[in-house]
């Protein structure tokens, strides 16, 4: 896998994960790509178990 695309994978999961942290929905997502959008959503879905365990509020 290229760098690049690697890099644009994992900053979708970062704003995914950004996303979720403030309470956003997963509706919200920005991306239509396939492959960038599930990385999104993974981020918005690791955020989402961290609010539930009391690590964000």
């Amino acid at each position: 896998m290229k760098r690049q695309k690697r890099d644009r994978l994992e900053r979708a999961h970062a704003q995914g994960f950004k996303a979720g942290v403030s309470g956003r929905s997963k509706e919200l997502c920005p991306y239509q790509n396939q492959d960038v959008r599930s990385q999104w959503l993974g981020g918005w879905r690791d955020a989402m178990e961290a609010r539930g365990v009391g690590l964000f509020r």
